[in-house]
């Protein structure tokens, strides 16, 4: 019982990140909203009824097994120790970053020119750690979530901002598999909310689509990475022009 109810929290959750509310539930079964909330009261959803409410949210019943597992058993942050460590040796957060991405041991070896030992080196290291579980033949069972948060204002940030934030904004953004968008406004803070909140359901989406490509040979895929910001912002080129209040 206590799985059931593990698994359908999982699935509230996966409906509010991708903005599913209980109307859109019950259009999907066929019910009213008092009856979709009393499944959801009661952990009461049939196995038909799961599959339709992921089929709904562009997944299948096990990618919501998967998450309920790397939710209950997978570390979401990482301590300031274990993020110093990881910016310390640049091998080590290679290889950490590859491991996330569901590299194997030999697709690193195929790929990067770094020594089959030192490759094992940080493997043990990230051990002991407590980010993976070295199991033998170098298999790996991952520890943490791959989309782990950093630490706010941590060494992870610190180390972004220094050296890999302008690499990634270099770019003219018009190659293949690239986009750029920049939307400048004036919004309420209500509205402020709504958009922050298609973040998180963007974010959610990204994280589906990373996880079911997991599943695809390394050739086949490509490191991606996205950046969302919004904040209120003045540019600083017209602060000249600013009327200054008492």
């Amino acid at each position: 019982m206590a799985q059931t109810e593990a698994l359908v929290a999982t699935l509230k959750t996966a409906l509010k990140l991708r903005g599913l509310t209980y109307r859109n539930v019950a259009k999907a079964l066929g019910l009213s909203e008092a009856s979709v909330k009393r499944l959801f009261a009661q952990s009461g959803f049939s196995l038909a009824r799961l599959d339709t409410l992921c089929s709904l949210m562009g997944i299948e019943i096990t990618d919501l097994v998967e998450m309920m597992e790397v939710g209950r058993s997978r570390i979401s942050e990482l301590t300031q120790r274990q993020e110093q460590e990881l910016v310390s040796d640049t091998e080590l957060l290679l290889v950490a970053f590859l491991m996330v991405n569901s590299w194997t041991f030999h697709e690193i070896l195929d790929y990067y020119t770094l020594p089959e030992s030192e490759v094992i080196r940080c493997l043990a290291r990230l051990d002991r750690l407590k980010l993976i579980e070295l199991l033998p033949k170098n298999h790996i069972k991952l520890l943490i979530l791959p989309n782990f948060a950093w630490r706010k204002n941590g060494p992870i940030e610190e180390f972004f901002n220094t050296h890999m934030r302008e690499d990634f904004l270099k770019s003219r953004f018009d190659a293949e598999g690239e986009g750029f968008l920049f939307i400048s406004g004036m919004l309420s803070r209500s509205s402020n909310e709504v958009l922050r909140k298609k973040f998180e359901q963007l974010a959610a989406e990204f994280d589906d689509l990373n996880r079911q490509d997991r599943r695809l040979p390394i050739a086949q895929r490509f490191g991606s990475s996205m950046i969302l910001a919004m904040r209120p912002w003045r540019p600083a080129v017209f602060e000249r022009f600013l009327r200054k209040k008492d």
